[in-house]
């Protein structure tokens, strides 16, 4: 134990090495138990993680814990019993998926805890993360929702030709079935003619405004009368 607090034998400083560079490169970790679990198993898990982009390997847990914390990761809640971690290349939902799946037939497979990043998940946080959608799915469904605005906006401009048509041919028939509107009517032939253009002399004006006492007109002067008197007389 007192050689943990230390520094690793030189013979050990190469693998220190690569479970830091393994931790640093890598999208994601996941610390598992392997206890129980045969060879033929093993080799099974190993093959299931590869397809899910992961790489799982086995450390001692002091050369990780040197390694952990020269990166200032806090690991050594997971660091007991047999140590194996997947380290994942690809998407780490796939691989969580992958541990979860095999842990289903196979009991004696734990998962403990890993890293996303540089965030430490604890057990329930790794298992939950089997639980995520894979990123292509995730990738689809925001395509999805943002293409289905854009559909809808490209049928409302398809819509808006069709529409204005409709609106017209409404129009127009409306318009055919209504009836015309009526013409005024004609004048009749035999209305009387307007009294300011017919030929009456000014005399007869003054005689008939004199006869209907209407005061408006000026008074008949005498040559007024005798105009009238000598009109009278030819007729």
């Amino acid at each position: 134990m007192p050689r943990e607090e230390g520094n690793p034998r030189p013979e050990k400083v190469a693998v220190v090495e690569e479970v830091r560079g393994r931790f640093d490169s890598s999208a994601a970790a996941l610390l598992t138990e392997y206890r129980g679990l045969d060879v033929a198993a093993m080799a099974e898990l190993r093959r299931a993680l590869g397809a899910a982009g992961g790489d799982y390997k086995i450390y001692k847990n002091t050369l990780v814990r040197f390694a952990a914390r020269d990166l200032g990761l806090e690991l050594d809640d997971f660091l007991t019993g047999p140590t194996a971690i997947a380290f994942v290349e690809g998407d780490p939902v796939n691989v969580a998926k992958a541990l979860r799946d095999f842990s289903r037939t196979n009991p004696a497979l734990v998962i403990k805890g890993g890293l996303l990043g540089e965030s430490v998940l604890d057990a329930d946080g790794a298992r939950a993360l089997a639980e995520v959608e894979p990123r292509e799915v995730l990738l689809a469904r925001l395509a999805g929702a943002m293409a289905a605005p854009l559909q809808q906006f490209a049928g409302l401009l398809q819509a808006l030709p069709r529409n204005l048509a409709y609106g017209l041919k409404a129009l127009i028939d409306k318009g055919g079935a209504s009836d015309a509107p009526a013409e005024a009517p004609a004048a009749a032939a035999d209305e009387p003619a307007d009294p300011d253009t017919s030929d009456t002399p000014a005399s007869n004006d003054a005689a008939e405004a004199l006869a209907s006492g209407d005061t408006d007109q000026p008074a008949p002067t005498a040559d007024d009368v005798h105009e009238a008197v000598e009109e009278s007389t030819q007729e």
